[in-house]
């Protein structure tokens, strides 16, 4: 089962994003900011972030600099979730260190193709357990 860390300030998003993933079969954990985030991946070493560019006490853009600074998470797969939409703010976002860019609001198939990309085919080929509880067995 992957393992799949949430960061995002706003608890609404943070709950939608995890009963998607959760559906699906993943693994989730949440943090509520950046700093957070990094102590979550030190703890439950997750297979891909999912990073909210605006937080507070730590942004994403600083998150992502910290994580790519430490070799043992340089691998780390990690996906900038945000309202960014401009010209140009995909280029930016990939340009530091993001390996993956969702707009808000995200549409679960993007997610899950991004997931796909970064992870293989999602979980439910793999675990017939959440494979079942999506059919209603």
């Amino acid at each position: 089962m992957s393992k799949v860390l949430i960061a995002e300030d706003n608890p609404v998003n943070r709950e939608l994003l995890r009963e998607l993933l959760e559906s699906r079969g993943y693994s989730v954990t949440e943090a509520g900011d950046g700093q957070e985030a990094l102590r979550r991946i030190e703890e439950s070493r997750p297979d891909l972030l999912l990073l909210d560019l605006d937080m507070p006490i730590l942004d994403g853009f600083a998150t992502v600099r910290r994580i790519r600074e430490h070799s043992s998470l340089a691998t780390l797969p990690v996906l900038a979730i945000t309202a960014y939409v401009m010209h140009g703010d995909r280029e930016r976002v990939l340009a530091s260190g993001f390996d993956g860019y969702l707009s808000k609001p995200i549409q679960s198939r993007s997610l899950f193709e991004e997931l796909e990309r970064f992870l293989g085919k999602h979980n439910n080929e793999q675990n017939p357990a959440a494979r079942n509880a999506q059919a209603g067995k």
